[in-house]
């Protein structure tokens, strides 16, 4: 081994056992400190331990299911790390207290702002204070206009026919598909034209700045979680090494590829200032309006607008189609659902049925809207969420939560819990958001997670409805699915949202009747 090799791997050893030596000193000073406040003063009541970083790092490839493992034995818990106490909760109770009772009290601080800020720098998924009441306020009156809804249907509507014709290709040929893939680029495209008035045509492949675009965006969204059980990452950054070298080269794709975007933007509404129809619908120009002009702010509010418009809704429709295949008699039921709620003939073609899936169409799909609810429930985009505590606290459940600790409460386990959902928790039943008549009823947004709640539940949260509702009764209507491989498991990838590692392979067979 050369000098600089031998140089390197000492460094490298010599920080993870000062890292190790740190983290056994900080349990020990804890536990000192403990014991000497429990002398002074009243004793305090903490969530019971379940592991430390090291439980984390061994599980992180599933970590969904191992947090879920643990919430069936208590309500919440709390892992040791070096640095702080991360609590975790599936209990609604103190969901509802960190989301909306003491909502000042809990938010992204810098711990999160610091793991997220490479990616999604200063925009509103990280981010508290001005500049998320500043971006907030802007979004909430953009997602409230009928010109941004009845913009996006039709982008949804053309988009959703567009991905039928693929599928009917795939079909005709007795190809097997990545759905997923198909789905990411389709929502790609809505979200850029929706957000920013640019059509990338990723569905058609002849984009390929923005196939790499989301390939780097997706890889730095799995590098992203990493950092929040990889207590090394800081200094891996420093030395640019591992997996903060892959995800300095996949930011600055990102980088290359959003900035010029938003060039191309102030270039033209700059040589065309009288034209209103190119400031009229996109959320981009709205910023713009508004006096956004650095370029970086505005790199930051689009790709947060991305992570929500592209990655939630594409890997929400994955895993709703694959449910569907595990269970074909719902599958059934909601086409039947749409081909009564659309009264089309047999014989219109995909561009056509998609323009009668209108607002009035999508209101009586009450089954289809319950099956999407129900996949959430068990598959939510945003799997995990975290806060921090901003000063000493008492949770609802009676446990103390100390100032600087990570609180997060967990919507991918909630939805699996039997003491919230009953002792089917973890069976797929669009009936249960059904009443007598079988109209849709809502749920606690304290208990179905998967939008938050409080003063940061999801703008986008109709918005990302009527997307898949549209994409899926134009597909329903027309094909049925099947998984590829019956006998190959489906499991997640560990990332900010759930996508479906490797993606969805179905196949597709023309409907009949």
């Amino acid at each position: 081994m050369d000098n600089s090799n031998y140089t390197y791997f000492s460094v490298i050893s010599a920080t993870l056992v000062i890292i190790f030596s740190l983290y056994i000193i900080n349990i020990l000073f804890r536990r000192r400190l403990s014991k000497n406040n429990d002398k002074m003063m009243k004793k305090k009541r903490y969530h019971p331990i379940a592991g430390t970083t090291i439980n984390q790092i061994l599980n992180f490839n599933t970590i969904y299911h191992y947090l879920t493992d643990l919430a069936t034995k208590y309500k919440t818990f709390r892992f040791v790390t070096p640095f702080q106490s991360q609590i975790y909760t599936s209990d609604p109770a103190n969901v509802e207290y960190i989301l909306k009772t003491n909502f000042q009290n809990y938010g992204k601080g810098s711990y999160n702002y610091n793991n997220l800020k490479d990616l999604l720098g200063d925009g509103i998924f990280a981010v508290d204070g001005d500049k998320w009441r500043h971006q907030r306020k802007i979004s909430s009156y953009e997602f409230s206009t009928r010109v941004l809804r009845d913009f996006s249907s039709v982008v949804f509507q053309k988009n959703a026919a567009k991905i039928a014709r693929v599928i009917s290709d795939n079909a005709n040929a007795n190809l097997s598909m990545d759905i997923q893939d198909l789905f990411m680029k389709s929502t790609l495209d809505s979200i850029f034209q929706v957000a920013f008035g640019i059509e990338l045509d990723s569905m058609c492949g002849s984009s390929e700045e923005g196939a790499l675009f989301a390939n780097a965006f997706d890889d730095s969204s799995a590098a992203t979680s990493w950092r929040y059980i990889d207590i090394s990452w800081a200094i891996k950054r420093f030395l640019n090494i591992g997996s903060e070298s892959r995800l300095k080269k996949n930011i600055k794709v990102i980088d290359g590829f959003v900035y010029k975007l938003i060039r191309t933007k102030m270039e033209l509404i700059s040589n065309s200032p009288n034209d209103s129809s190119i400031k009229k619908h996109d959320i981009l120009s709205r910023f713009l309006e508004s006096n956004v002009t650095d370029p970086k702010y505005l790199r930051d509010i689009i790709l947060n607008f991305v992570i929500a418009g592209k990655d939630t809704t594409a890997a929400t429709l994955s895993w709703f189609l694959y449910m569907l295949c595990q269970h074909p008699d719902i599958q059934d039921k909601v086409a039947q659902e749409v081909r009564e709620a659309t009264k089309v003939k047999n014989s219109i073609s995909f561009e056509e049925f998609a323009t009668m899936v209108t607002e009035e169409a999508l209101e009586k799909m009450q089954y289809l809207h319950a099956a999407l609810t129900e996949t959430l429930r068990l598959y939510p985009a945003v799997p995990l969420d975290p806060k921090i505590c901003f000063s000493d606290d008492t949770l609802p459940d009676g446990f103390d939560v100390k100032k600087g600790d990570m609180v997060a409460y967990m919507p991918y386990a909630m939805g699996r819990m039997q003491f919230i959902w009953g002792d089917d928790a973890e069976v797929f039943r669009p009936e249960r958001w059904l009443n007598e008549e079988g109209v849709f009823q809502n749920e606690s947004p304290f208990k179905f997670t998967a939008f938050q709640a409080g003063p940061r539940i999801c703008l986008g949260k109709e918005f990302a409805y009527r997307q898949m509702k549209i994409f899926s009764a134009v597909l329903l209507r027309y094909f049925t699915f099947k998984l590829t491989d019956q006998t190959k498991g489906v499991n997640y990838r560990t990332m900010i949202n759930l996508h479906i590692d490797g993606g969805l392979h179905l196949q597709a067979f023309h409907r009949i009747g």
